[in-house]
């Protein structure tokens, strides 16, 4: 079992930028890869970006390339998406998400979510 608790969530200003954090507890952390999702309001939940385990390979959903950043602290057990140049159309609930697989299309571990607003 995988433990996910999301933090860094806010509103802030279109353009403006937000870090988003999530801490993993529970198996060797190391062990999965790590992905970000989101969804807003009406919306299907879609991948946002993701991370071996290693942190040596990364992807991203095209809508973000650019502007966003996934990252990974092994010795700490965090996993962290920078996101810059925030617009109205990122408004939705975020979500930390763990699977042995970064190709997965359904994570086996998901957290919480954490609210991003973004106004215009």
């Amino acid at each position: 079992q995988v433990q996910l608790v999301e933090s860094g969530g806010g509103l802030v200003q279109a353009g403006g930028s937000l870090r988003l954090s999530c801490a993993a507890s529970g198996r060797t952390f190391s062990n999965y890869c790590m992905g970000w999702f989101r969804q807003a309001p009406g919306k299907e939940r879609e991948f946002v970006a993701t991370i071996s385990g290693s942190g040596s390979s990364t992807r991203y959903a095209e809508f973000v390339k650019g502007r966003f950043t996934i990252s990974r602290d092994n010795a700490k057990n965090t996993v962290t998406l920078q996101m810059n140049s925030l617009s109205p159309e990122d408004t939705a609930v975020y979500y930390c998400a763990a699977d042995r697989s970064c190709y997965s299309s359904s994570y086996m571990y998901r957290g919480q979510g954490t609210q991003v607003t973004v106004s215009s």
